[in-house]
């Protein structure tokens, strides 16, 4: 077996360099663990070849996906650039950055993640034993629960608030929902169904068409939205956590249970699972809304909601390698670039407990990295020109998509970045364009 031959060395190289990628791509407005993942499996020929065996290959992937949930609150509350799983904690954490506690946003957010990462190994058990039973037997009806959430997600929105219109605008905004959903959806269609035309410079045998589609929709867009726009970032003072521990211990609980129950549900996002978080806090709220006094910080519900979605984005990342060894199937792009190198039928026991121990040793080093950046980052904000480095992320990513996908991938990458644009300019939100994915799948299943 594979593990016999592992190096304890350079399993720790492999998790640091994993890790360090994370932290890039977290940090780097536009980029997200998926273009590593790919780029990983893109270049793994040559790795191979140079004598790094695709285990090694595989513990980078999945460090580079954990270290990505940790750092990419920072950029979402700094930058105001979010990618599609951090977009919801914009307005909690610019609360706080507006209140000059944006290090302690950022604690908040290292605390979900990294206690999201303990529940789902706790529930890894129960979790396994429950999917392995129902899975079969719910399957045939993925289509339907998907089309559900696909509804949901379109009627909750509310977009933004404008003083003086009536309560009918609430549908106009619903209506845009739809169209930002139904374009992604029809091109993600088109995309998937041409697939086949996308070409790489390292002649690979499937390049992924998820590059321009998911660079053009949730990583440039954003980064033009943001050329646009400035911001001036208030003194900022770092402070320990003040959320009570009660109100903490539950905001992990739901955004692991959250993360959980979409982890494997084809094409649902973290964004998506929040929402379903925030409808049942909200259900759950009107029945507890005397439990806390007047007394309470209003920011706790700020940190409160950081905290959950935080544990939603790292929960779905954990569960989602879970599910693959549960039922073999692939629910986002680390495990997908994970499955080109691990057969479902080559998962050991071993095995899991190995990918397990990147897992926990990924959370250590990026709960006190993404501590250690968000308690400084602000002294280095003044000097950075953002419009310089989105300019350059912006242009990387145009190289990329070219080099690995071609001129088609360019096509669908433009493509891509106009459809981007649209929740920006419509006010609504920008996990509508995850019918990129969620239609093409729902077709799919019915």
């Amino acid at each position: 077996m594979i593990t016999e031959d592992i190096s304890v060395l350079l399993l720790l190289l492999s998790v640091l360099a994993g890790c360090l990628m994370g932290v890039v791509s977290g940090l780097i407005p536009g980029l997200h663990s998926n273009n590593f993942a790919m780029l990983l499996v893109s270049v793994s020929p040559m790795l191979i070849e140079s004598g790094i065996p695709a285990i090694y290959i595989i513990f980078m992937i999945l460090a580079n996906c954990i270290t990505h949930t940790f750092h990419d609150i920072i950029p979402a509350i700094y930058l105001g650039v979010p990618n599609s799983d951090m977009a919801l904690a914009v307005l909690p954490g610019h609360q706080l950055l507006l209140d000059g506690r944006g290090p302690e946003a950022i604690r908040l957010s290292a605390m979900g993640s990294a206690g999201s990462v303990i529940v789902s190994i706790i529930l890894l058990l129960p979790f396994g034993v429950l999917l392995y039973t129902i899975y079969p037997l719910i399957q045939d009806h993925i289509g339907w629960m998907l089309l559900f959430i696909a509804l949901l997600m379109i009627i909750t929105e509310k977009g933004e608030y404008v003083p003086g219109q009536g309560s009918l605008v609430r549908y106009r905004h619903i209506f845009y929902a739809f169209v930002v959903f139904g374009l992604s959806g029809l091109l993600g269609i088109f995309a998937f169904g041409k697939e086949n035309l996308a070409n790489s410079l390292f002649e690979s045998d499937s390049p992924s068409i998820l590059l321009p589609l998911l660079s053009g929709l949730f990583g440039a867009s954003q980064l033009i939205v943001s050329l646009t726009t400035g911001s001036v970032i208030p003194p900022q003072r770092t402070s320990l956590i003040t959320l009570p521990a009660n109100r903490a211990i539950k905001a992990i609980a739901s955004g692991s249970f959250a993360g959980s129950f979409v982890a494997w549900l084809p094409g649902v996002s973290s964004s998506v699972a929040t929402l379903l978080a925030e409808q049942l806090g909200r259900i759950k709220g009107k029945k507890d809304h005397t439990k806390y006094n007047m007394t309470d910080d209003p920011l706790n519900e700020a940190r409160e909601f950081i905290v959950s979605v935080s544990g939603v984005n790292t929960a779905n990342a954990v569960f989602g390698l879970f599910v693959f060894f549960f039922i073999g199937r692939a629910r986002n792009g680390a495990i997908v670039a994970i499955s080109s190198f691990l057969e479902p039928s080559a998962i050991s026991i071993p095995i899991i407990l190995i990918l397990l121990c990147v897992v926990i040793l990924a959370s250590m080093f990026s709960y006190y990295s993404t501590i250690k950046i968000g308690n400084t980052i602000h002294l280095f904000m003044e000097k950075i020109d953002y419009r310089k480095l989105s300019i350059a992320v912006l242009t990387g990513l145009v190289v990329m998509v070219a080099v690995f996908t071609g001129v088609f991938g360019i096509i669908i990458f433009l493509m891509a970045t106009s459809i981007g644009l649209l929740p920006s300019f419509m006010h609504v939100r920008k996990s509508n364009a995850m019918g990129v994915i969620l239609l093409p799948v729902i077709l799919y299943f019915l």
